[in-house]
């Protein structure tokens, strides 16, 4: 249930699955495995609401480390506690949230 399957769910063959089911399948079956750090690229790609909320939900509850690359801010606000950026002038590295890096860049008041 965690996953957001429901009874019903949990029987379907993986070939029928969406990509957002696909992708909460593959997240749970990594959580299982208690690995201590995830790599993740664009982990909200391709996943409807509730999927990216259980996925929130899951990572927010990780006991590990997180690295992971996004264009989606509301997720990266809701996590990141470290930003990293690089663009063009080089690396940037914060020691904060994605809001507090937002400010103190002048980008958000």
């Amino acid at each position: 249930g965690r996953m957001l399957f429901s009874q019903n769910e949990i029987k379907k063959s993986v070939q029928v699955l969406s990509g957002g089911e696909k992708g909460r399948m593959l997240l749970g079956k990594l959580i299982l495995q208690q690995p201590n750090i995830l790599l993740m690229d664009e982990p909200t790609n391709h996943m409807d609401m509730e999927s990216i909320e259980a996925l929130n939900l899951a990572l927010e509850n990780f006991e590990g480390s997180l690295i992971f690359v996004s264009h989606d801010r509301e997720f990266v606000s809701s996590l990141a506690t470290r930003v990293i950026e690089l663009n063009e002038n080089g690396l940037t590295d914060f020691r904060g949230g994605y809001e507090e890096y937002l400010k103190k860049q002048g980008i958000v008041g």
